[in-house]
C-alpha cells in the first residue's frame, strides 16, 4: 500500500451483527488500496456505523456521528440508522453520505468519489493482510441477514429485510479462512441462526463430497469439523433445535445456547407476536438438559411492556426459577418509531419499569449466584482472553465474550500463557457473575 494513500477511520456501534459489516468495510477499504487509520486526526474521512434499533441506541448513533464531525469533518454514516436519512439529516446536515445497512458499494462510492486515491494505482498496492475487530482467538461468523417474524416490538425487518442465508459453501469457506489465519472460536450469529436454511428451501449442496440440505444442523455439523469452538447465539426454541443438543460437547460445538425468550407469561408473548406464544419452553428446556445436562442458557427478557401486568411479571420471575436460564440480560420496555407495540393499550409507567427492572436483575444475580456456586470444584477447559501481571483472564466453555461471566486465575510464576490459550482451570470460589480458580 502506498504510504501515500489515504486513510479511513471507522466507529462501529450497536450489535456483533453490524461489527461483522464493519470488518467487511475494513477489508474492501483496504484491498482498494486505502489505509485504515486508528484517529480522528489521522483519517481523511471516517465511517460510522449506526445502531437505530432504540431511541437510546439512535442518541448514541447521533451523539458518535457529531463526535467525527467535530473531530474531523468528513463523515460517511451507515448502519441501521442509515435507512431513516432524513432523522440523521436533521440532526447533522453536513455529513457526507448516508446509507442503510450492508449497502457496501454505496459507503465504498462515496469514498472513492470524495476522498480518491491520488496516487498511481499500479504503484499503489492494495493490501493483502486481514483486519480483524475482535482479538485474534474468537470470530463472529454470520450465517444469514434479516428476519421473517413480525416481533410488535421490532423493526428489524423493515431495517435489514427478511430471511437471507448465506450459502452452506459460502459460510464454511469464510470459516476456514478465519481457522487459518488463528481463529480458535466461531461465535456463530444471525437474527434467526435456527431458520437458517429455510428462505432457501433447505437446498441440497455438495460440501466435502458429501451431498447436504441446507440447515442449521449440517452448517453445525461441519464447523464442527474444523477442530475450533463453536458458540451458537440467537437461536430461536424452534422444535428441531433439539437436534443439534447432541452435537454438542466440550470440545467443537459447546453446550451454550443464546436463546432470545423476551418474555414467558403467554399472553405477553402473544401481545409482542412473538412465534412461540405459550410455556411449552420448560418442556424443550428439559428434554435439551435430559440430552446434555452441561448445557448452559442465556436469554434476554423485555419488563414493561405494555399492557404487562403485575401477575404477568411475577410469573416471569417464577418462570426464571423453574428454567434455571444460566446468564440472563434485561431490557426495559421503549417505544421504537415505526413499531406496532406503540399502539398497543395500556403502556406501563416508567416508574414501574425502573422498579421491573430492578427486581428482575436483583432475582437474575440470584440465580446466577446460584448456578455459578454449582460450578466450584469442577475443572472445566478456559481460554485466556487477558494475561495481567498477576493473574490470566479467562472464560470457561459456558461463557461468551463480552457479555457473560469470567475466570480470574492467579499466574503461576513459571507459565508463559498467551492470549487464545486454552488451559485446565479447577473452579475454586464464584460470585454473582464470575468465577475464580487455579491452573491444574
Amino acid at each position: 500500500m502506498d504510504k501515500n494513500s489515504p486513510k479511513i477511520g471507522l466507529v462501529s456501534l450497536g450489535c456483533p451483527k453490524a461489527l461483522v459489516d464493519s470488518e467487511v468495510l475494513i477489508n474492501k477499504l483496504q484491498k482498494m488500496g486505502y489505509g485504515i487509520s486508528p484517529t480522528y486526526d489521522s483519517a481523511d474521512a471516517v465511517i460510522v456505523n449506526t445502531c437505530g434499533f432504540l431511541d437510546s441506541a439512535k442518541a448514541e448513533s447521533l451523539n458518535a456521528i457529531g463526535e467525527a464531525l467535530n473531530e474531523n469533518g468528513k463523515v460517511i454514516v451507515t448502519g441501521c440508522l442509515g435507512s431513516t436519512p432524513e432523522f440523521i439529516r436533521e440532526a447533522h446536515p453536513n455529513v457526507m453520505t448516508i446509507t442503510g445497512p450492508q449497502k457496501f458499494n454505496e459507503v465504498l462510492d462515496s469514498i472513492t468519489e470524495n476522498i480518491p486515491i491520488k496516487s498511481n494505482r499500479f504503484e499503489a498496492k492494495p493490501s493483502s493482510s486481514y483486519i480483524k475487530l475482535t482479538p485474534r482467538h474468537y470470530s463472529y461468523l454470520k450465517i444469514s441477514e434479516g428476519c421473517n417474524h413480525k416481533c410488535s416490538f421490532c423493526i428489524i425487518p423493515s431495517l435489514r429485510g427478511p430471511l437471507k442465508s448465506r450459502s452452506m459453501n459460502s459460510i464454511i469457506s469464510e470459516a476456514k479462512t478465519l481457522v487459518e489465519k488463528g481463529t480458535k472460536e466461531l461465535l456463530i450469529i444471525s437474527q434467526d441462526t435456527s431458520a437458517y436454511g429455510l428462505d432457501l428451501k433447505f437446498e441440497e449442496v455438495l460440501i466435502n463430497g458429501k451431498k447436504l440440505k441446507t440447515n442449521i444442523y449440517n452448517l453445525v455439523k461441519e464447523l464442527a469439523s474444523l477442530g475450533v469452538w463453536v458458540r451458537l447465539h440467537y437461536i430461536y426454541p424452534y422444535p428441531h433445535v433439539k437436534q443439534l443438543i447432541p452435537l454438542m460437547d466440550h470440545n467443537s460445538v459447546l453446550p451454550y445456547l443464546d436463546v432470545p425468550f423476551q418474555h414467558a407469561h403467554p399472553e405477553v408473548l402473544k401481545r409482542m407476536a412473538r412465534p412461540s406464544n405459550n410455556v411449552h419452553e420448560l418442556e424443550q428446556i428439559s428434554e435439551w438438559r435430559s440430552v446434555n445436562p452441561d448445557l448452559n442458557l442465556r436469554s434476554t427478557f423485555i419488563v414493561g411492556f405494555p399492557g404487562e401486568t403485575e401477575s404477568e411479571f411475577n410469573f416471569l420471575l417464577d418462570w426464571l426459577e423453574v428454567a434455571k436460564i444460566d446468564r440472563v440480560g434485561c431490557f426495559k420496555y421503549e417505544n421504537v418509531s415505526g413499531a406496532r407495540s406503540n399502539l398497543i393499550k395500556d403502556h406501563v409507567q416508567d416508574e414501574v419499569i425502573d422498579d421491573r427492572f430492578n427486581r428482575f436483575m436483583s432475582k437474575a444475580q440470584e440465580l446466577s449466584k446460584l448456578r455459578l456456586k454449582e460450578k466450584v470444584g469442577n475443572t472445566y477447559t478456559c481460554v485466556i482472553d487477558a494475561v495481567e501481571p498477576q493473574k490470566l483472564i479467562c472464560r470457561t466453555i459456558f461463557d461468551a465474550p463480552e457479555i457473560d461471566g469470567l475466570v480470574h486465575v492467579p499466574k503461576k510464576s513459571n507459565n508463559h500463557h498467551c492470549v487464545g490459550d486454552r488451559v485446565p482451570v479447577k473452579i475454586e470460589s464464584s460470585s454473582e457473575y464470575d468465577l475464580e480458580g487455579k491452573l491444574t
